[in-house]
């Protein structure tokens, strides 16, 4: 059996890792380069659907997919982490991700993925992050794009979610703006 500071040292290594999935997500979804560079080592590789190298081509892809201003939410869930040692894990991480935006053609598409990050983390200092991901796709499902703008989806459900640096996750702790009907 391990001792308590064993133990302990295993929940704050398995939460370094989770707390790192997160920041993907929320680096992918908020088109938050910074928090998407945070989850990976630099010499990281990912294959990740149509593409598989250096996770600097992936970030250089994401960056790309930004730019036409789609709409991203990833959510991570029944996350496996398997220690190799005391710097290294393998971690299965099921997700399933909501993606609408324009492809290549200009064309927008709607769909719902579900399937696995299959993981290689290392932990370098104290610190845990990927080292490399393949991603395993268990569904694919394409949807109807609705029609009318997001104004008209939302309506009164506001503020909407947004990209860095202006998505209000970024703005915790400020001031919240004045809000029409309110005294």
């Amino acid at each position: 059996m391990k001792d308590l500071a064993a133990q302990v040292q295993e929940l704050m290594d398995r939460e370094a890792i989770r707390d790192c999935l997160y920041r993907y997500c929320r680096g992918i979804d908020r088109a938050d380069e910074a928090a998407l560079r945070s989850s990976y080592w630099p010499d990281a590789t990912d294959r990740h659907g149509p593409y598989s190298g250096p996770v600097e081509g992936f970030i250089d892809w994401a960056k790309r997919v930004w730019a036409t201003g789609p709409r991203n939410i990833h959510v991570v869930s029944n996350i496996l982490i398997t220690f190799t040692g005391p710097e290294g894990a393998e971690v299965e991480s099921y997700f399933t991700a909501h993606q609408r935006g324009a492809g290549p053609d200009g064309v927008v598409r709607q769909v719902m993925l579900i399937g696995r990050y299959c993981d290689r983390f290392e932990k370098r200092g104290s610190e845990w992050r990927v080292a490399s991901r393949t991603v395993v796709y268990d569904w694919a499902e394409d949807q109807p794009v609705p029609e009318g703008t997001e104004a008209e989806h939302f309506g009164p459900r506001q503020p909407i979610g947004g990209s860095h640096p202006q998505d209000p996750v970024y703005h915790i702790g400020a001031p919240a703006p004045a809000q029409e009907g309110r005294a």
